[in-house]
């Protein structure tokens, strides 16, 4: 199975971007392949641009949607929502409306935070956005990685044993329900 991560931080060395990493670990444990799409040269979005041929980035980011089984979004939470750049990248990718790359696309919602929230109010935005896209999100208690600051080493290594296995059993969790969907849809 192949599953896209999106980061909704640029920042280097970005809590969400290590997340994803880690993550990236748990799929591989799971015979899945989790790889992490840059967003950082998406255009803000401008109808003018969006015709028959898009901005190359653009074109890539779609094309990678396209060609996954399932999406995992990690999300700061900025003023109360997600980062504006997350949202841009969404808003590209679900052109045409209800028919986009993200329309039925199984998504999965992580984040990390500085807060003792964790990016909870992020993730609440977040699903109310993806329902907008049609992009159904795996329901299940919520991944929140409060106080980032202090669960990675200094190489980024997610170093919380009870977060790493709160990761693991999310991951293999939305592994098993994209899968679900995707037998579904092949016995349709």
């Amino acid at each position: 199975m192949n599953i896209l991560g999106i980061s909704g931080s640029l920042r280097k060395g970005s809590f969400n971007t290590l997340l994803l990493k880690a993550a990236t670990q748990a799929a591989n444990a799971e015979g899945s392949n989790l790889t992490i799409v840059d967003i950082s040269d998406i255009p803000f979005y401008n109808s003018d641009l969006d015709g028959e041929v898009k901005p190359d980035s653009v074109a890539s980011f779609i094309d990678a949607i396209a060609h996954s089984d399932g999406i995992i979004f990690s999300t700061p939470e900025y003023n109360y929502s997600i980062p504006g750049v997350l949202k841009n990248a969404i808003d590209w990718a679900s052109r045409p409306a209800y028919q986009s790359v993200l329309s039925k696309k199984p998504s999965g919602i992580i984040s990390a935070s500085t807060s003792p929230l964790g990016g909870a109010r992020a993730q609440i935005h977040l699903r109310d956005i993806l329902a907008g896209t049609l992009s159904p999100v795996f329901l299940t208690p919520d991944f929140l990685l409060p106080l980032a600051i202090s669960a990675f080493d200094s190489n980024g290594t997610l170093n919380d044993p009870k977060a790493v296995e709160r990761l693991n059993r999310y991951i293999k969790g939305y592994i098993a329900w994209v899968s679900s969907i995707n037998n579904d849809k092949q016995g349709a």
